[in-house]
């Protein structure tokens, strides 16, 4: 009772100073966002699968480009953590409907995130996100005194802010990942091609041309390491195909893919195939290129008119109407 009655006494002295109340909302928003930044890290950090980094630490190939430990580890130790804690949050946010939780699936698969609880961990962070964001709503509201009204339209606005929070982010990964893998193609269906020539099959110039994009397409080698573990493994070269159309969810690897397996099936040169569909690739390339700078004068329009023309039109007719109106008003 003591220590009650002294803590009670402690914040009815800060709440009556105006200064101290002030720095201590704005220590506890400080630590607020903080720790909103270190959940967004563990998110981010945690959503990759520990069994892959696994397998790719002990993959000699891997290994021998100098792929770096102490980022893989310290992910591993937050993704346990981050999901031990986010996916029973995620069980009850789970949707019921299998279209829905096949749907979200997929679009993980898209943005790079195969964990198996990544799904758990999603719906996680949506409620987390839902609950956490009106509290500190709130709270802001009350200490600046804002009435209930606002403070509940705030409340509502950052709940509805957190649970679409995540979805965003991830529409915004599958974006980003799926332009990374279709710039990257061109120049490996190039090496695909210089290597099947040279006499290498194909699963082997997979392996090999993963290696050679580490740098500059990590995340298209990264799915090419994927597909020459699989092989490896046991799994049929279709299957991993299929696997690797699956996972990347572009046009283009998805109209490789096909061209693949019916080379495969009616046995013709894979190499002469990988050819054609370069070539093809390229086509593409220069027609989305060129539909591109046929827009531009449509899209520079608007601009141009209302902000160029006026401009324009202040400096040139500006002086000639200044000095008419003078002569007019000396008459």
């Amino acid at each position: 009772m003591d220590f009650l009655s002294q803590l009670q006494i402690f914040l009815n002295n800060l709440i009556a100073d105006p200064q101290m109340a002030q720095l201590s909302f704005v220590v506890m928003l400080g630590v607020a966002v903080f720790a909103l930044m270190l959940a967004g890290l563990l998110i981010y950090l945690g959503l990759s699968n520990p069994m892959r980094r696994r397998i790719q630490e002990l993959d000699p190939q891997v290994m021998a480009a100098g792929s770096s430990g102490g980022a893989d580890s310290l992910s591993g130790k937050s993704g346990r953590t981050l999901m031990s804690l986010a996916e029973p949050m995620g069980a009850r946010l789970m949707p019921t409907d299998k279209e829905v939780k096949n749907r979200v699936f997929r679009q993980l698969r898209h943005a790079g995130i195969y964990a198996p609880g990544a799904l758990n961990t999603f719906y996680g962070t949506k409620l987390g996100l839902t609950l956490l964001l009106p509290t500190l709503a709130l709270l802001v509201g009350s200490l600046f005194g804002v009435n209930f009204s606002t403070t509940l339209l705030l409340g509502l606005s950052a709940a509805m802010a957190g649970y679409l929070l995540p979805t965003f982010w991830l529409n915004r990964a599958i974006k980003r990942r799926a332009l990374s893998l279709r710039r990257g193609l061109p120049d490996t269906l190039d090496l695909l091609v210089v290597c099947t020539e040279a006499g290498l099959g194909l699963s082997a110039a997979i392996q090999r041309v993963a290696r050679d994009l580490e740098i500059s397409q990590p995340d298209l080698s990264e799915e090419l390491k994927m597909f020459g573990m699989q092989t490896r493994a046991g799994m049929e070269t279709r299957t991993a195909l299929r696997d690797l159309e699956d996972r990347s969810g572009v046009e283009d690897i998805r109209g490789l893919v096909t061209s693949l397996i019916q080379s495969m099936h009616f046995g013709t040169s894979i190499a002469g195939t990988l050819r054609i569909y370069a070539a093809e690739l390229r086509d593409k390339r220069t027609q989305e290129a060129e539909e591109k700078a046929a827009k531009v004068s449509t899209k520079m329009l608007f601009p141009l008119v209302f902000c160029v023309l006026p401009s324009f039109f202040v400096v040139a007719l500006g002086p000639p109407l200044l000095g008419a109106m003078e002569a007019m008003a000396g008459k």
